[in-house]
């Protein structure tokens, strides 16, 4: 139930690391389909990271981690956003390289390594993925996580690909049963740390170190996370005792709607009317109540075309220091 703010709090999180200015509240607003000309023409960016993270979470009982799967959702990653002109789902046949923007071959900061070797680079990371080692697991993805990083196969989306691949192998080896851990917060909060590392591996060996501020990095966000969960089973369990104590008659259709605000906090009257089988007046007055009684948000302000936001739910996800 609480999964998709998850998908959509890395997706919103990764995609920010590679520029992107959409808020969580962008991704939602958008998939709600609420005309706002103020939102960042970026969201549909990381609406693909979410697509492109379920799907890979649904191909991974059928196609465990491989070269085709990096491919699949890479594909998914830049289908009709910027990067759709760098060959989504393709391995590089050309030389690319990091560096400030606008800097040439010459002055990049890292080049790695030429097309011809991709391909046989990226098998010997698949046979890593899938060797049967004594590598402790979240030591092992630390070292995948760089090591993609450092083959970048594709000419746009290597670190979102990369960081989606982390919770793919948690996932793989059922360490995380659901993708409840946004690690990107960790790399976002500590971008330069992140970037310096990864090269200090490349240019000096620098492997204990990166792997320390890895394993950093899952014990901070894994600490947010059961905060998190336990902070929404809370509300969870307040929000449904408010409405089995005041709503009456309506309450087992309160129930109902709420539950499905786990999963989609923004809702309309209408939506409320269809998912109940009701009339509109009825719908109206449970959404009313629903607002008295601080669950719902009306958020667009006008009298017609409503829309709510289930914002106590929301808010649980923004920034910790936002929430303070």
């Amino acid at each position: 139930m609480f999964m998709v703010m998850y998908v959509r709090k890395e997706a919103v999180l990764s995609s920010q690391i590679e520029g992107t200015q959409s808020s969580l509240n962008d991704v939602l607003e958008a998939e709600a389909a609420i005309v706002d000309s103020r939102r960042p023409k970026d969201v549909d960016e990381v609406l693909n990271y979410v697509s492109a993270m379920n799907h890979g979470l649904a191909r991974l009982p059928d196609l465990p981690i491989s070269v085709r799967l990096i491919r699949e959702i890479h594909e998914k990653l830049l289908h009709g956003v910027r990067g759709r002109h760098m060959n989504p789902g393709e391995i590089r046949r050309s030389q690319n390289w990091i560096g400030p923007p606008g800097s040439t071959l010459n002055e990049a900061m890292f080049v790695p390594p030429p097309p011809h070797e991709v391909e046989r680079l990226l098998s010997d990371l698949e046979k890593f993925i899938h060797g049967d080692d004594l590598v402790p697991p979240l030591i092992k993805v630390g070292l995948i996580h760089a090591q993609f990083e450092t083959i970048h196969p594709f000419l746009d989306g290597n670190g979102r690909i990369g960081r989606l691949l982390i919770t793919f192998f948690l996932c793989q080896k059922e360490i995380l049963i659901k993708p409840v851990l946004y690690l990107s917060h960790y790399f976002k909060a500590n971008r330069q740390q992140y970037y310096e590392l990864l090269q200090k591996v490349r240019d000096e060996g620098a492997w204990e170190e990166w792997i320390k501020f890895f394993l950093k990095g899952i014990a901070t966000v894994s600490l947010e996370a059961t905060e998190t969960a336990r902070a929404i089973v809370v509300l969870r369990e307040k929000h449904r005792n408010r409405i089995t104590e005041n709503f009456g008659r309506a309450a087992g259709n309160g129930i109902r709607i709420l539950e499905t605000l786990y999963r989609r906090p923004y809702i309309t009257v209408s939506q409320v009317r269809d998912q109940l089988g009701i009339s509109f007046p009825p719908a109206s007055e449970l959404v009313q109540r629903m607002v008295d009684a601080d669950i719902l948000v009306e958020i667009t302000g006008q009298d017609r075309y409503r829309v709510y936001q289930y914002t106590p739910y929301v808010w649980l996800f923004s920034d910790p220091e936002r929430r303070g």
